[in-house]
């Protein structure tokens, strides 16, 4: 599973890149910063089951304070995206080729509006983010459109004479976008595309393109620079005019700053959380930044920063993802000692046979049963796992 940061040059992104992962990115206020795509680990945060054992657990990978658990995720923040990137201006055609790996978007958005289409500076709040939320859209719906059409004559009707079902065919040459099949079928049911697909026309082509779009990238959208002059009110105009959009307030900037604190021992703070305590001998200026943060954003917003809001939403509730532990009947600790060392992601409807195979293949092809170790019963190979399971594979000797 991989999450892509999106958006027009300047917005953010990097900032917000850095803040998730504290990786050493370029941040500069000019457009095109980021010109190779950059990689990392950020990290989701859910409630640890060490808890439910009265454990502490021990992760191999990630973190775990006061039964808080971070599972690490790989993101990307890709080349800043302009209108017409599907036509190649700016860098577009780079930044749509990065993203086909991601499974979703977090589209980070000026919300202060001091930016144009561009990414250039202009006077505080005269530009209006919600076009950047649209025009991103359409870009990505268009980059879907021409991959879709192209050959469309000859496509549709090598299909029909070949009597080879849309929904396969159109899956095929979507492929490199994470099309599946069932994703085809109900898409043009839902749209009530004519059975004659030789004669969709290019309105309706695009329809099927924008709805396949929204099912394998779907985006949330971190409302960044919240704390600026306008940024507040132009959060609320939007909740208020698309009342369906997935939008999260958001200061990257206050997140880096906290983590960085953080990571110096300066403060106490967990990602996610809203309240942080002083540690080491913090300076007038580094204590003001300290109560302007608190009071223009962690005492405002129910999800603080929002940065690790928006990772989570990204996982969860946009990908429906669960975390499933594995772990023993008689003992929850790995041959080191480690307590709970793993967790893992899984994509919805995953059952006891998936998990198996996903911890190595010899479980899978050797299963007997799975063990649901927190209500300690046996379950069977196409039992659908849930959120926060703890499971034991038993396999053939």
């Amino acid at each position: 599973m991989i999450i892509g940061l999106v958006g027009k040059p300047s917005s953010g992104k990097s900032t917000f890149f850095k803040a998730a992962t504290l990786a050493d990115v370029d941040i500069a206020n000019y457009p095109f910063t980021t010109i190779e795509k950059n990689e990392g680990v950020a990290y989701v945060k859910i409630d640890c089951i060490d808890k439910f054992f009265n454990k502490q657990c021990n992760p191999r990978f990630g973190y775990c304070v006061n039964h808080k658990r971070y599972v690490p995720i790989k993101i990307i923040d890709v080349a800043g995206l302009v209108p017409d990137a599907h036509k190649g201006k700016g860098r577009g055609n780079q930044f749509l080729d990065d993203l086909r790996q991601a499974d979703a978007l977090i589209h980070v958005v000026d919300i202060s509006g001091s930016l144009n289409e561009n990414g250039e500076p202009v006077s505080m709040g005269s530009y209006d983010p919600k076009k950047d939320i649209e025009f991103l859209e359409f870009e990505l719906d268009m980059w879907y459109f021409q991959i879709l059409n192209k050959g469309w004559d000859k496509f549709s009707r090598q299909t029909q004479q070949e009597k080879a079902g849309i929904n396969r065919a159109l899956s095929k040459q979507l492929s490199g976008l994470g099309v599946k099949e069932d994703m085809v079928e109900s898409s043009v049911k839902k749209l009530n595309l004519p059975i004659e697909f030789i004669n969709w026309n290019e309105s309706e082509r695009k329809l099927l393109a924008r709805e396949l779009r929204k099912l394998t990238k779907p985006i949330i959208i971190a409302a960044n620079k919240i704390d600026l002059e306008k940024g507040k009110e132009n959060y609320y105009k939007i909740k208020k005019d698309l009342p369906e959009l997935n939008i999260i307030p958001c200061s990257a900037d206050y997140e880096l700053a906290l983590r960085e604190a953080a990571k110096k021992d300066l403060i106490e703070y967990l990602p996610g959380e809203k309240d942080l305590k002083i540690k080491g001998n913090l300076n007038e200026a580094q204590k003001n930044a300290l109560e302007k943060i608190k009071l223009n954003i962690l005492d405002v917003f129910e999800n603080g920063t929002g940065v690790q809001a928006v990772l989570n939403y990204a996982v969860f509730g946009l990908l429906n993802y669960i975390a499933i532990f594995p772990g023993g009947m008689n003992k929850l600790e790995d041959s080191k000692g480690n307590v709970l060392p793993d967790c893992f992601l899984m994509p919805p409807n995953s059952t006891a046979l998936d998990f198996a195979y996903l911890l190595h293949t010899d479980f899978g092809e050797n299963f007997i049963k799975a063990m649901d170790v927190k209500r300690r019963i046996p379950v069977g190979r196409e039992h659908k796992l849930s959120h926060l399971d703890v499971i034991e594979i038993m396999t053939k000797k």
